[in-house]
C-alpha cells in the first residue's frame, strides 16, 4: 500500500534548461589528482552517450561524468534565478520533455542535480541522444518539493517526484514512525566530502570520498552505479549537510567518481532523518534504471 502523502496539494510547473557544453580551460586544462598526478580528463557537461543509469560510475577514464543528458537554464549567468529554479524544482523522476531541434517530442526523466557546475541531469536512450546537439532546450515538469510522508513527520521528503516513491518498495510503520528503503550500498558520513557546508540539500549533492582503499573495499563502493540508491549512515542532510552519528540520510548517485581531493562520486537527498527514523535495506535493484521502467 502507498505511503500517505500530501501529493494532492503540490503544485507542478515548467522550468527550462539547454543542453550544455562541455567546460574546459585551454590554459589550465589539468586535474591535480589527490596523489598530485596531472591528467586531463572529460567531465560535466554534454551529452555523455556510453552512460547511463544502471552503468557504473567508477570504471570510467573521467572526472564527475555526468550521465546521459545534462542542462542548465539558458540565461546567464548561471547564478541567475532561473538557473535556480531549475535546481531546486526539478526532482529526481520528473518528466523533462525536448522542446526545440530534431529530438522535440522526446522525453526522459530527472537523474538528480550537481552542485558546483549546477546542471540537471536527464536520462534518454542513446537512439534519442543521436539526435540531440548542444543547445536544445528541454523543458522539465517540475513536481515534487514540499512533498510530505503524513504518517512520518520525523522523517523529511525532498528533491523526489510521488510517481518515484510509490515504486521504491519503501515500507512503513506509522505506530513507531519508521520507514524501511531499499538501498545498495551504505556509506560512512566520514567518506564524505565536496559539497559539506550548504545550507540546503534542495539542489545539488556532495561527494563520497574513494581514497581510502580499506574503507572503499569494506563498502564495496567500487560497485557504485549511475542511479544507485544509497543511504549515508550518520548524516543530517535537514538544514544543509550534517555529521550525526544518529542520523541518517538516503539519496541518489548522480555523477562519477573524481581524481580530485575531497570529490568522488556524487550523491543527492532523497530522504533524511534525524533521529534515524530510516532503516536501510540491502538490495541491489535499488536503482532509478529499474523504478524508471515501472513508472
Amino acid at each position: 500500500m502507498p505511503l500517505k502523502t500530501n501529493r494532492t496539494k503540490l503544485i507542478m510547473q515548467s522550468v527550462l534548461g539547454e543542453i550544455c557544453e562541455p567546460p574546459a580551460n585551454l590554459e589550465k586544462p589539468y586535474r591535480i589528482s589527490a596523489d598530485g598526478e596531472l591528467m586531463i580528463l572529460p567531465g560535466t557537461g554534454g551529452i555523455t552517450y556510453n552512460a547511463r543509469i544502471g552503468d557504473s560510475a567508477i570504471d570510467w577514464v573521467c572526472d564527475h561524468v555526468e550521465p546521459a543528458v545534462s542542462i542548465k537554464s539558458p540565461v546567464k549567468p548561471e547564478t541567475s534565478s532561473a538557473n535556480a529554479a531549475l535546481q531546486i524544482f526539478s526532482c529526481v523522476g520528473n518528466r523533462a520533455i525536448v522542446v526545440s531541434g530534431e529530438a522535440k517530442g522526446e522525453w526522459g526523466r530527472v537523474t538528480g542535480t550537481h552542485g558546483g557546475v549546477e546542471h540537471v541531469m536527464i536520462d534518454f536512450t542513446r537512439e534519442q541522444m543521436d539526435k540531440m546537439v548542444i543547445g536544445d532546450r528541454i523543458q522539465i515538469r517540475a513536481f515534487g518539493q514540499g512533498l510530505s510522508l503524513v504518517d512520518f513527520p520525523g522523517i523529511k521528503v525532498m528533491n523526489i517526484d510521488p510517481a518515484l516513491l510509490d515504486v521504491m518498495g519503501i515500507l512503513g510503520s506509522p505506530r513507531i514512525g519508521r520507514i524501511k528503503i531499499p538501498v545498495t550500498h551504505l556509506v560512512p558520513a566520514a567518506t564524505m566530502g565536496s559539497g559539506l557546508g550548504k545550507v540546503h540539500t534542495y539542489a545539488g549533492d556532495y561527494d563520497i570520498q574513494m581514497f581510502d582503499e580499506p574503507m572503499v573495499k569494506e563498502c564495496k563502493l567500487n560497485s557504485l552505479r549511475f542511479g544507485d540508491i544509497v543511504a549515508i549512515v550518520g548524516a543530517d542532510n535537514t538544514y544543509g549537510r550534517v555529521f550525526r552519528q544518529k542520523s541518517i540520510t538516503v539519496g541518489v548517485i548522480v555523477h562519477s567518481r573524481s581524481i580530485v581531493a575531497g570529490h568522488g562520486p556524487g550523491v543527492a537527498t532523497l530522504f533524511t532523518s534525524k533521529e534515524g527514523l530510516i532503516d536501510p535495506v540491502i538490495n541491489i535493484n535499488a536503482n532509478l534504471k529499474n523504478y524508471f521502467a515501472k513508472m
